[in-house]
């Protein structure tokens, strides 16, 4: 790692780490609020899953079934997951590691599905680009799941690193939880 990347990634984990997280926050929710208007798209209004494309989508339909645009999510969580880990401490850290863990086998479907839509050759015979466990999970309920399964350890690593527990001999390098701590003196 250059000297350059060296000193953006510690000022990434220490006096911006609150800042990143707020806006890595803010993307997550992003998608999460696109992920809740297709369901219910699909689920409350009864829309067929062509037409439902979440609010974006509606405006933007290749926005839906661009693989690339997918895949550059999955690659943006990862990274950010992987520069913002060292910042973190103790249990919040292994919450982190969770959540990183998870993403990764995520990635790994968005990376299985762009490879599909770039060569046009599809899993098993299929006429669109399909994951390996969604040939059992339709994609709709299947990316809902794995939203979930990142964002809650993804959640809690947040809450654990902003509110530190006093007994913990694991000290955060950034000010995350500065506010909390000057609060209770």
């Amino acid at each position: 790692m250059t000297t350059t990347l060296k000193h953006w990634v510690t000022a990434l984990n220490t006096q911006y780490h609150r800042t990143a997280l707020n806006v890595f926050l803010v993307i997550v929710l992003a998608h999460w609020a696109e992920h809740v208007a297709q369901a219910i798209q699909i689920w409350v209004l009864g829309w067929p899953i062509p037409e439902a494309r979440g609010v974006l989508g509606l405006w933007f339909p290749w926005l839906v079934t661009s693989e690339a645009l997918h895949y550059g999510y999955a690659l943006i969580m990862l990274a950010a997951f992987i520069l913002l880990r060292p910042g973190f401490t103790g249990p919040a850290r292994t919450w982190w590691t969770i959540a990183l863990g998870i993403q990764v086998w995520h990635h790994i479907a968005h990376l299985l599905l762009l490879a599909q839509a770039q060569t046009g050759i599809f899993l098993l015979g299929n006429e669109v680009p399909t994951s390996v466990v969604q040939l059992v999970v339709p994609r709709v309920q299947l990316h809902l799941f794995y939203n979930t399964v990142v964002f809650i350890p993804m959640i809690v690593a947040m809450v654990l690193h902003r509110r530190p527990s006093p007994s913990t001999l694991d000290t955060p390098s950034c000010t995350c939880a500065q506010a909390r701590v000057y609060a209770q003196a």
